[in-house]
Parts: C-alpha cells; structure tokens; sequence
C-alpha cells in the first residue's frame, strides 16, 4: 500500500513545503521504497507520496508522475485491468514510458476526463492536478477500499490516513 497527501492553497498564497513534508513522513510505513514530494511552479499546490513498488519497480513509475507537462498525479491501489486499458489507449496514440498502472490513469484521464473511473477495475485512490485548468480530480474506489481522507478549510488537504491531516 502506498501513502498519497497533498495541500491545495484556495488563493494564491504558497502552501508551507514544511507541513506537506512533516504530511509524508506520517505516511512512512505505507511506501518503503521511497518518498518524494512536489510542489507547482508557484507553490500553490504540493503532493506526498510513499512509495511500495507492485507492478512496475523502475524509477519512471515513481510518483507523483507528471504527463505532458501539465498533469501530475499521485494513486494508491491497483488497476487490475490496467493492461487492456494500456492496449486500448495506445491504439488512441498514447505513448507510454513505464509498465506502470499509474501512467495509464493519467492517459485514461486524458482520454475520458472525470468518466476514466468508469473504466477502472480496481482498488483505488489518487488525486491528479491539472496545471493548465488549476483544477484537482480527486477519485476513489467505489467500495472506499483504498482511503482517501480529507479536510477542506483554509487550504483543501488529502491523505490515506486522517494523522497526516492532524
């Protein structure tokens, strides 16, 4: 099981890097494999997440993984059909650099915005920011087998457990 946070600054001020950090360490124990953190080029926008390496083990499957230079994501779970999926999508023209799950959500999402879930059958959780529209999807299994915990105040923050969000 991987750990995913993020903090979503509702104006334009900078979100504290410091708390989004002290965010992912809470999540340690879900991502032995590694932990890295993002932020959008104005500060505005930041991600966690702790890695526990499944299906692809490669370094291009690390997350939060970027797509064309404009979405960024971060998931937790398994897309068990990942692999028709994959086949369907690269006969639409996508191309793909990793034999991660992860990369076809974003792809999928390209694909069918919001409705990918539709076409996801699995287990899940994953927040995915578009840095041209500034906009957040966030989605989760339908049966919430993978949490996704939130709280929307002063700045919109996510985590797969509520003592990242305290």
């Amino acid at each position: 099981m991987c750990g995913i946070a993020g903090i979503i600054s509702k104006d334009v001020s900078r979100i504290n890097n410091d708390v989004l950090v002290r965010m992912g360490e809470s999540l340690a124990h879900r991502g032995p494999n590694g932990r890295r953190t993002w932020t959008n080029s104005n500060g505005t926008v930041g991600f966690s997440h702790t890695r526990l390496c499944v299906i692809d083990t490669s370094e291009a499957a690390a997350q939060p993984m970027h797509y064309l230079g404009r979405y960024t994501l971060i998931y937790n779970g398994e897309i068990y059909n990942y692999i028709e999926l994959r086949n369907f999508l690269s006969g639409k023209g996508f191309r793909f650099t990793s034999a991660s799950d992860t990369e076809v959500i974003l792809a999928a999402y390209v694909q069918y915005r919001e409705k990918c879930v539709e076409h996801f059958d699995g287990m899940f959780a994953f927040a995915l920011w578009d840095d041209e529209e500034k906009t957040l999807f966030c989605a989760r299994d339908r049966f919430g087998e993978k949490p996704f915990y939130y709280n929307d105040d002063d700045s919109f923050t996510f985590a797969s457990e509520i003592k990242a969000l305290i």
